[in-house]
């Protein structure tokens, strides 16, 4: 059977860390603009403002802003079918709070969709991905505070309305359940739950103003267009019991709520025994008012999308942890890790794509996939990159199982990081995932070219063949 005909192959970015142009045609200050430059073992830092003599990487990022044009002949070389991308809050509402929008931001994304269909590139567009204006942070504690759903609302009708014809696919929050306390929260809700003893509460506020937010935007999005399609996005990790101990399997079950606590709300329409349960180990409520459970259910999502970089493994004791993009995992013997201790793990892919569609049955997009990785230019110019070429290969056959043997609906595979952009953990740029490379280092010198890697052209096959020729 194979891949469906219509399947989106693509890749996957987002503004804040790669169109750069952070203060260029009216954009406002971003909830990544004040972040530093970090490391793998120091993390970014979150200053009060933009401060002078201040390294900052998202400012010039890849400098999507001014190269669109370049980077998308290069995507379409490939032979892209879809193209994920997010836009800017900050460059439509500067502040977030205004009454009208910003007409050069509004602009800038007619001429990238505008490019996008010159090639028959299906656009894919988050709305919010870690890029709230910082003004909202600032001024209302972000998603700490409910006003922000009536911003939200206000820029999902502008960009719903002006995008109408271009725009097909859309996501509403990105990794929404990276806002557990557990993960840092400035990036995904603009607040901090440092020092907090009543953090949980705050995260079930939070969290219930983004799925109000999150189910408005697709209320909005289908009365404004009836082709609207438009999906959640999750950040997926799949755990596995340490031992075959019953305790072992219950704690995988007690780790999965807090991923399922915003996919059932978003897929189902209201909250499940599942949140419930979650949210009672705190000892704490949702603070639901009257009219909210009727737009929960207005808003349910089309599709359910998500990232998948890793897998991890539960115990009802102690066990050695190890890093992933946001949560840490346990450390799974059998596995291989990245160059940034990411556990490897394709299988666990096919595993998510059918613990997803068991217990929803919907539609699955894998938005995020991708081998961050040092890479290095050899004396010719050439950069081969054969590990990243075997990580997709591999992840790419998982889907393919699961497509033929458990005849799981699958729309589209979109890696991340198609083209070398900036770290959102870190701020690095050495940690490359693209097809793409991007002359630049960690300090943020060098010349921005543009070069192909080894991976291009084996991506380029891939597409062609519609993923029958992997080697």
């Amino acid at each position: 059977m194979g891949f469906p005909k219509n399947f989106l192959w693509g890749g996957a970015t987002a503004a804040n860390q790669m169109e750069g142009a952070w203060n260029t045609d009216g954009k406002g200050i971003s909830v990544a603009d004040v972040m530093t430059a970090g490391s793998v073992n120091h993390k970014r830092t979150i200053t009060d403002g933009v401060l002078k003599d201040v390294y900052y990487p998202n400012h010039e990022a890849i400098d999507f802003y001014h190269h669109y044009r370049e980077d998308i002949a290069l995507l379409a070389q490939m032979g892209f079918k879809c193209f994920r991308m997010s836009i800017a809050w900050s460059r439509i509402f500067p502040k977030g709070d205004e009454e009208l929008p910003n007409e050069a931001g509004l602009l800038f994304y007619d001429n990238v969709f505008d490019e996008l269909k010159k090639y028959n590139i299906e656009p894919l567009v988050t709305i919010s991905h870690y890029e709230m204006p910082y003004h909202l942070a600032k001024e209302y504690g972000g998603w700490s505070n409910k006003k922000l759903i009536t911003f939200f609302e206000r820029y999902c009708q502008i960009i719903f309305k002006r995008y109408k014809g271009k725009v097909k696919y859309w996501l509403t929050f990105n990794e929404i359940n990276s806002l557990l306390p557990v993960g840092d929260a400035w990036v995904s809700a603009g607040f901090s739950y440092q020092g907090k003893e009543d953090k949980w509460q705050l995260f079930a506020n939070a969290a219930h103003y983004q799925l109000l937010a999150s189910a408005l935007a697709v209320k909005i999005g289908h009365e404004i267009d009836k082709d609207n399609q438009i999906g959640c996005m999750i950040l997926y990790a799949p755990n596995y019991p340490e031992t075959s101990r019953p305790e072992d399997t219950l704690a995988v079950k007690e780790a999965m709520e807090q991923t399922y606590y915003f996919t059932d709300v978003q897929v189902r329409g209201y909250y499940t025994n599942t949140c419930y349960a979650f949210l009672n180990k705190y000892g704490v409520h949702i603070p639901l008012e009257k009219g909210d459970q009727e737009i929960l259910m207005q808003g349910k999502v089309d599709f359910i999308s998500f990232s998948y970089y890793f897998s991890g493994v539960c115990s009802a004791h102690p066990i050695e942890m190890v890093k992933g993009n946001v949560f840490s995992a346990g450390k799974n013997q059998f596995l291989e890790a990245s160059e940034w201790g990411w556990t490897i793990d394709p299988i666990g892919l096919r595993i998510s794509l059918n613990n997803l569609y068991d217990r929803y049955q919907k539609p699955l997009f894998v938005v995020e996939n991708g081998l961050g990785a040092e890479d290095v230019e050899e004396e010719d110019g050439s950069i081969s990159d054969d590990y990243r070429i075997d990580y997709l290969k591999a992840h790419i056959k998982a889907i393919k199982d699961a497509i033929e043997i458990d005849k799981i609906d699958v729309l589209g595979y979109t890696p991340w990081g198609c083209i070398d952009l900036i770290s959102a953990g870190t701020g690095e740029m050495k940690k490359r995932y693209g097809f793409i490379y991007v002359d630049k280092d960690n300090e943020g010198h060098g010349t921005l070219q543009r070069k192909k890697k080894k991976s291009f052209n084996w991506y380029k096959q891939v597409i062609e063949t519609n993923g029958e020729s992997l080697d």
